[in-house]
């Protein structure tokens, strides 16, 4: 029996986060050529009717927030009131 592979198959589900026109009506997952990318989609109209326009991006990266020591916030003083 062959193994399931996900390479060159996607996945698109509705934008429930949509706030503007310019956001996408679906996103979701591609795998291109082994790689995983961001797939988005909008419903448009043209002249023979209804269809939908893609994109494809690298996924963007999401910065964490600044840290220091064991897990201490970078603005927090060591100063304690009491």
């Amino acid at each position: 029996m062959a193994e399931y592979s996900d390479e060159n198959r996607g996945v698109l589900f509705k934008n429930d986060k949509k706030e503007s026109e310019k956001h996408p009506d679906y996103t979701g997952r591609i795998n291109v050529g082994g790689k995983e990318m961001r797939l988005a989609a909008w419903i448009k109209e043209g002249q023979k009717g209804k269809f939908m326009s893609l994109m494809v991006s690298e996924f963007q990266k999401q910065e964490a927030p600044k840290q220091t020591g064991a897990g201490k916030l970078a603005d927090m003083s060591d100063d304690i009131p009491f």
